[in-house]
């Protein structure tokens, strides 16, 4: 059954979906697509079920189709809970977005906090916040201690553990409020704010009175990249940060677009290696180490990533 939050209000209508629903498990796209058309019909205002029927339609081969839900859904909720803008993009119908809505993103996590760490370590063998650890003690030495790490895109605190015996004040932020809960449970960080990386320095929820510029000589954000796209915004937050000589170190997927970003099939988005050397240095880091990785597994696949550890120079840019 949906859950109440994405109900259509409209019990007939809820069922027609849960029906649609089975169809396309079963491996019938194109059924369930003309089942949830029957659903809209009794529920036209329902964005939910517009998002469903742009999926069948997809699955089922009719990209115009999908489109036309897509831009329906869009018009339905601006602020584009179901990443209604990402999905038009892999369709060709619309150019790839810098960033993806903060809604969506929020809404994802906030919906997967839950079975986060199930999914992502134990099924897709994810094992960036070890590997990141290495290659940044590798790089500050094995018996590196950082006066104030700031772990931003936080998540449910993986990164935390691996880094909190090296870190005298750990730091989080995050865009999900159910992130954050599950990251307050682990208790390794000394202070869990809400932030979104999308937004300029003055908006974001990185600084206040009590948190200053500079605070940090470390800044990490493992699998964070993925998620927003043109990299210029939350690296510049990075620098502002980061005290001089204070490390970033992070994960990107590896991509090869000549843009230096693209969006995958996933709906995550792929850098390239040239793209983030060249905006590390424009906002005054220097790449210290680098590692070419295997970060996760997405259908029984192996996923390639670099991980980085850049250094912030003196200067300020």
């Amino acid at each position: 059954m949906i859950s109440t939050e994405l109900s259509s209000g409209a019990a007939l209508a809820d069922s027609r979906c849960d029906y649609a629903r089975m169809l396309d498990d079963g491996g019938e796209p194109g059924p369930a697509a003309e089942l949830m058309e029957q659903a809209l019909e009794l529920a036209p205002q329902w964005p939910a079920g517009w998002s469903q029927l742009a999926d069948y339609r997809q699955k089922a081969g009719n990209g115009d189709g999908a489109v036309h839900a897509l831009h329906r859904l869009l018009a339905l909720d601006p602020q584009d809970m179901f990443g209604a803008r990402l999905r038009l993009a892999l369709l060709g119908a619309i150019a790839v977005p810098e960033q993806p809505p903060s809604r969506y993103v929020e809404a994802l996590f906030d919906d997967y906090a839950g079975r986060f760490e199930t999914a992502l370590v134990e099924k897709l063998d994810y094992r960036v916040p070890e590997k990141l650890l290495a290659l940044l003690l590798r790089t500050a030495g094995a018996g590196a201690e950082f006066s104030c790490a700031v772990d931003v895109g936080c998540g449910t605190g993986l990164f935390g553990l691996q880094i909190r015996s090296h870190a005298t004040r750990l730091e989080g932020f995050d865009l999900s409020h159910n992130m954050l809960t599950k990251a307050r449970d682990k208790a390794v960080y000394d202070r869990l704010t809400h932030a979104d990386l999308s937004l300029p320095g003055d908006l974001c929820g990185l600084f206040s009175a009590d948190l200053p510029a500079a605070r940090a000589d470390l800044v990490s954000a493992a699998d964070v990249m993925i998620y927003l796209g043109n990299l210029e915004n939350v690296f510049s937050l990075a620098a502002t940060l980061a005290a001089p000589g204070g490390l970033f170190a992070f994960s990107v997927e590896e991509g090869f677009a000549a843009e230096g970003f693209s969006l995958a099939p996933s709906l995550r988005y792929v850098h390239s290696q040239a793209y983030v050397e060249a905006l590390l240095d424009r906002t005054g880091f220097d790449v210290l180490d680098h590692q070419r990785t295997t970060i996760r597994k997405d259908g029984g696949k192996a996923v390639a990533g670099i991980l980085f550890v850049a250094g912030r120079r003196a200067e300020r840019v």
